[in-house]
């Protein structure tokens, strides 16, 4: 694989070659074959978690480096991984999307997720799948979340939950038709030089509250206050959705008003294209989505998503028989 940095996107950039190509996806139908094919099923996921051995060593390589530090940016982009554009059938316009049989873009997503620690998913989102499509849905135009089509706030992926994902992976299956649907990512180490001393400071404090999505109900009830910016003061980890993120403090309602202005201003946009995966560490970055128009015929933008932690073993007291799935 040749690995090179692409002057307008400001993270880790790697191009798989053909060659790697071709062996990423002989591994995978191997794995579309498996058992039942049940992404879900956690055999097959172990038997995924074992063939991210069998990749090429410079497919991992990077994977391994960014999980290790992901760089200014927070965000990695693979381009060409193989997705069998020939066979990917019509987008799916249904809320709640997800890809329970294993195909070969699903299990190469499976398969990076155990390189970076371990694939997980939540019981309350998109019932607990562990692949789950990002496309637009009829009627939820302005949702803010994966099935919108305007402006997604820039956020860190369940920026409420203790167990939050440490990676958020977005593989393209296939692009909208404009070509002006982008990913949008900031990073608070590009952030943190911008911004006021003493926003700084308020950030840091213990005094913002983040709401779940109404998909979780009622089991994270009695969520607790929180900073926003948290760890070392040089190099803090960040926890923050901007519309779900609030504060009764005068002072800390304006800290968080300036760093959404900051990201809002250093953001980049990544218009990706099938075959193409944004790996975002979900601690240090945000993301969000621009505004496009879905025309629902079939042919509409389709991503797959896939979370990662880093520690599974943490959130060991929430996932029953030691699966992959947090239930609340």
């Amino acid at each position: 694989m040749s690995v090179v940095v692409d002057t307008e996107f400001p993270g880790r950039f790697a191009l798989i070659s053909p060659n790697d190509v071709l062996a990423v996806e002989r591994i995978a139908r191997g794995l579309v074959t498996t058992g039942h094919g049940q992404i879900d099923d956690p055999n097959w996921v172990d038997t995924a978690r074992e063939a991210w051995d069998d990749l090429p060593t410079e497919v991992r390589r990077p994977i391994r480096a960014f999980r290790r530090d992901a760089g200014c940016a927070g965000v990695l982009l693979m381009r060409g991984l193989p997705v069998e554009l020939d066979a990917i059938p019509p987008t799916p316009i249904v809320d709640g999307s997800v890809q329970r049989s294993a195909t070969v873009a699903a299990a190469v997503l499976v398969m990076i997720a155990s390189g970076l620690g371990d694939p997980a998913a939540f019981r309350a989102e998109k019932s607990g799948a562990l692949v789950q499509n990002v496309v637009p849905v009829p009627g939820k135009e302005q949702f803010q979340g994966n099935a919108g089509s305007v402006l997604l706030s820039l956020h860190n992926e369940n920026a409420f939950h203790d167990h939050r994902p440490d990676f958020v992976m977005l593989l393209c299956l296939r692009a909208d038709h404009d070509r002006v649907a982008g990913l949008r990512t900031a990073s608070i180490r590009q952030a943190l030089p911008l911004l006021s001393e003493t926003s700084r400071d308020e950030l840091f404090r213990p005094a913002f509250i983040t709401q779940p999505p109404p998909s979780f109900g009622d089991a994270c009830d009695g969520i607790e206050q929180h900073p926003v910016l948290f760890g070392a003061p040089d190099d803090p980890n960040l926890r923050v959705d901007f519309a779900a993120t609030t504060t009764t403090d005068r002072r800390s309602a304006d800290a968080l008003d300036e760093l959404q202005r900051i990201f809002g201003r250093i953001a980049c946009t990544h218009h990706l294209l099938p075959g193409d995966l944004a790996v975002v560490d979900n601690r240090v970055a945000v993301h969000g989505r621009t505004a496009f128009q879905p025309r629902y015929d079939g042919e509409d933008r389709w991503l797959q998503r896939t979370f990662s932690l880093t520690d599974l073993r943490r959130s060991r007291d929430l996932r029953p028989d030691d699966g992959y799935v947090l239930v609340r």
